[in-house]
């Protein structure tokens, strides 16, 4: 165990965060925290941390534990160059390859019978245990994996004072994996990546020896990195085995039940007040009536299900369709800061359809959407009765000093008060939030008042960059709806995958200054792209001898159904596995409804399912292991 709560509280003044907190960290975990914006996560983390110290209860950290933490804008500061502040993560490692050497020079300059022979090989061979059991031979081999990894092939000898503060936060990020921490907390660690960036850090995070705590509202990252997830809700922390997608369904089957049981004991209590209203001054029935006021004044009365919020209503509508031909574009060219983003680029967009931009960060996407809103120039040509509405990802086109009213007020004059509050609160903004200053709103607010301020718009082309950044999964997932309903043109660019598959049906990538366009939704994109790097890569390996050709095949049929025959008991085994976790999931929730709790023949006969499936569980596990160790 890294990290332990107990019962843990937190306040800010008379404002509980939450209480009750009860969960352990073990090591090699994968662990993601959900919740609403507000809902405590980054106050969570910090009390993991030691920033902050429980109000009540106790947060315990293993003695000599390590823990890297990645702050959602904690970026690297140094003076150093990128390069060398990496290697200096081995510092120990180096000093010690640079003393074996030296140890070796010694030792060849004196005699092998002498005393100072036998000291310095005793030093050597304890070094070189050292040495091989840090694999320090290998460290610039991991340095310059985990830089190309995280995108910074070329920038090795840049000075890091110099850069972006999403290039040091991605830095950051690339540093903590070096230090390999016994936990690693990522709070936000796809903010600043690319897709093929995220993609190489999930595969990175798989081999990861330490615990991962992520805190993420990038659904693909935890269901890829994530065996067990904590909900932070309503002040208190729920946990569900699983990645995000099995918890929205254990969630779901929880709440039905809680939702169930709550109903059932309500009728219980109506029935027996039902009888004690109509038998207590009935002489024959009265002692009966009163067994019955005991029983519910005995009863452990169960609290009506926790509703949340109800997420942002986005809406998308427009006026005035535009013809059948949005966009039409010739030979377009891309320059910026005298690199060429795109050359010789012809396509046409058509109404309705929908279209991600995807690339690497500093590929151009975000300098070509806004060349297609500008239009004009003989390279796009915007076609009749398009009407923009564009979102930008930082929200500039906010005024800091408005409050939250007027900003949405002053661009539709014509709009009553009733309608423009009403319009804010379908996308989030509570009562309280009208009279505050746009500069004081969080990321989150900040985010809901530019697409309310966007959707009020009405444009029959919506172009957005970026627009699920800040947002929270509730939030995120209604945005999707609202854009899958609209039967209008949509060109966006996002790094959240799980956004992009759910809305396009067209894809752009920006690449190697060429802009490649993909007919079809983001699943195809990944087929097509995966198949031309395989086809890339297989035309960059040597021709083959022909005898050689001829014994590896005679080989491969052979590794081949065996290889088959492993995957297959492999995925029996895993679906096997998951479904008794459900089913100990549902027994250990069963344990804890209160007519099973308190009564013993019960209890016992659920905690003996428990056991039997937990047996069962450690069996198949055993089993697993033999196929993937």
């Amino acid at each position: 165990m890294i990290i332990n709560f107990n019962d843990a509280a937190f306040s800010y003044g008379d404002n509980l965060i939450f209480e009750g907190v009860n969960f352990s960290i073990n090591e090699g975990e994968r662990i993601a925290l959900i919740g609403a914006n507000g809902e405590g996560k980054t106050t969570l983390i910090k009390l993991m941390t030691g920033v902050y110290q429980p109000e009540r209860g106790s947060v315990t950290v293993k003695t000599g534990a390590t823990i890297g933490w990645l702050e959602q804008n904690g970026g690297l500061e140094s003076n150093s160059t990128v390069f060398k502040e990496m290697m200096g993560v081995f510092s120990e490692e180096l000093a010690a390859v640079d003393r074996l050497s030296a140890l070796s020079d010694e030792l060849s300059r004196c005699a092998p019978d002498s005393r100072e022979y036998g000291v310095l090989s005793a030093k050597l061979e304890s070094l070189q245990k050292f040495v091989a059991a840090r694999d320090a031979y290998n460290v610039e081999v991991k340095v310059r994996r985990v830089l190309n990894g995280m995108g910074f092939a070329a920038f090795y000898d840049r000075i890091i004072s110099t850069m972006s503060g999403g290039e040091k936060t991605r830095l950051k990020l690339a540093r903590l994996l070096l230090e390999q921490p016994d936990l690693l907390i990522l709070d936000e660690p796809t903010n600043h990546l690319d897709v093929e960036t995220m993609y190489w850090l999930e595969e990175y995070l798989e081999d990861f020896k330490g615990a991962v705590f992520v805190v993420s509202h990038d659904r693909y990252f935890l269901d890829k990195v994530s065996s067990r997830t904590l909900e932070l809700e309503n002040k208190t922390l729920s946990s569900f085995s699983g990645n995000y997608s099995k918890y929205k369904i254990l969630k779901s089957e929880r709440n039905a039940l809680a939702l169930k049981e709550y109903e059932k004991q309500r009728e219980e209590i109506a029935k027996l007040k039902e009888y004690v209203d109509k038998n207590i001054v009935r002489a024959t029935t009265a002692k009966s009536a009163q067994s019955r006021v005991k029983q519910l004044e005995k009863m452990e009365l169960l609290s009506p299900p926790y509703v949340p919020p109800a997420p942002p209503r986005f809406t998308f509508s427009y006026t005035r369709p535009p013809y059948e031909r949005v966009l039409t574009v010739k030979n377009l060219k891309l320059e910026a800061g005298g690199k060429t983003l795109i050359d010789g680029a012809s396509f046409e967009v058509l109404r309705g359809q929908k279209i991600a931009v995807v690339g690497k960060n500093g590929a151009g996407k975000s300098t070509l959407i806004k060349r297609l809103v500008e239009a004009g120039g003989g390279q796009v040509e915007e076609g009749r009765n398009v009407r923009f509405a564009v979102y930008d990802q930082d929200n500039l086109n906010l005024n800091p000093q408005n409050t939250v009213l007027s900003e949405l007020w002053e661009r539709h004059v014509a709009y009553s008060q009733t309608q423009v509050r009403a319009s804010l609160a379908r996308c989030g903004l509570v009562p309280e939030d009208m009279d505050k200053k746009v500069c004081s709103l969080s990321g989150g607010e900040r985010a809901k008042l530019a697409l309310c301020v966007f959707e009020n718009e009405q444009g029959n082309v919506l172009v957005m960059d970026e627009p699920t950044n800040h947002l929270d999964l509730p939030a995120r997932e209604s945005l999707e709806k609202a854009l899958k309903n609209f039967d209008g043109t949509v060109i966006f660019v996002s790094h959240d995958r799980y956004f992009i598959s759910a809305i396009a049906d067209r894809v752009f990538e920006i690449a190697d200054g060429r802009l490649n366009i993909f007919e079809g939704d983001y699943e195809s994109y990944i087929a097509a792209r995966t198949q031309r790097q395989a086809l890339f890569a297989e035309a960059q390996k040597p021709a083959e001898k022909p005898a050689e050709v001829e014994k590896q095949s005679y080989r491969s049929k052979k590794d081949r159904a065996e290889e088959v025959a492993k995957k297959q008991t492999i995925k029996r085994l895993e679906n096997e596995i998951s479904s008794l976790e459900d089913e100990e999931e549902r027994l250990n929730a069963r344990l804890a409804l209160p007519e099973i709790s308190s009564d013993y023949k019960k209890a016992a006969e659920v905690l003996e399912n428990i056991t039997r499936v937990r047996q069962k569980i450690d069996e198949l596990y055993e089993e697993y292991a033999q196929y993937i160790g």
